[in-house]
């Protein structure tokens, strides 16, 4: 793996960075590729690997694309053949996943900022859809995040006047879960990371997926998978300790419960 990604494993959570601060994190085809890698390393460690973060190293949390390394001659798109199977891979992951947004997080670097389950930002970072002041489209995912997170008037404004938001009007916005102090966000990220890893992983899973689907499926077809998930997590041994912890009057124990993706129906 190139040194333009970081990837560890500390107490059952796995932190990617994005490593290149000289170009604010701007993605690269080799960092792309190395976040695949770091992925998979994810899913060879499911049983021990409770909640996934994705942040930046120095200043931004990403820049967007490295403009400068991009092949336009190639029959194939980047977006066909590199940016959209990530998002479609941080979508499917079968545990919880955090952005922490540390800087800058720009065009494509905001889509993957938005993709987070819980989005957890520096006071001083701030967002922006640049695909505007090159002459390009807002990508990443980003069309369909924006307008189901802060309805189409909003998206519509951030993408066609590509006016930076403050991470405090993001938070008014319902974009992020959290805004922090700059010195606050290592411990609030490890605090809260920690949390997500300590839960039902499968319970959580499931949720995971219930959410994604919620957005393309009808009331009654959400409502059955409602049941469908419900079924499956009350036969699973998380709701078992859930209920003996209930009666037992204690914090219920789930981090050796470990998840079993192939049971996640993700549509």
């Amino acid at each position: 793996m190139t040194d333009q990604v970081l990837f560890d494993v500390r107490d059952n959570v796995a932190t990617i960075t994005l490593n290149a601060p000289a170009v604010l994190n701007a993605v690269s085809t080799e960092m792309l590729v190395a976040m695949q890698e770091a992925l998979a390393k994810v899913a060879e460690r499911s049983r021990q690997i409770r909640c996934v973060v994705l942040t930046g190293e120095g200043r931004a949390f990403c820049a967007g694309a490295d403009l400068g390394h991009i092949d336009t001659t190639s029959a194939i798109s980047p977006l066909e053949s590199l940016y959209h199977p990530l998002v479609r891979r941080l979508r499917d992951l079968p545990v919880p996943f955090m952005t922490v947004v540390n800087g800058l997080a720009a065009g494509v670097g905001m889509s993957l900022a938005l993709m987070g389950d819980f989005i957890l930002c520096a006071k001083s970072a701030y967002f922006l859809q640049a695909f505007r002041n090159v002459g390009l489209v807002p990508d990443g995912g980003a069309t369909w995040l924006l307008p189901r997170i802060v309805g189409r008037p909003r998206a519509m404004r951030l993408s066609l006047l590509a006016e930076k938001l403050p991470s405090d009007t993001a938070m008014q916005w319902g974009l992020v879960s959290e805004v922090v102090e700059d010195g606050d966000l290592r411990e609030a990220a490890a605090r809260y990371a920690q949390r997500l890893a300590d839960g039902p992983t499968y319970a959580l899973a499931l949720t995971r997926a219930l959410y994604w689907r919620s957005d393309v499926n009808s009331l009654e077809d959400q409502l059955d998978l409602e049941n469908t998930f419900q079924r499956k997590a009350m036969g699973a041994p998380e709701f078992m300790e859930g209920v003996a912890a209930f009666k037992d009057k204690r914090k219920p124990c789930f981090r050796e419960m470990a998840l079993k993706e192939s049971e996640i129906d993700w549509g």
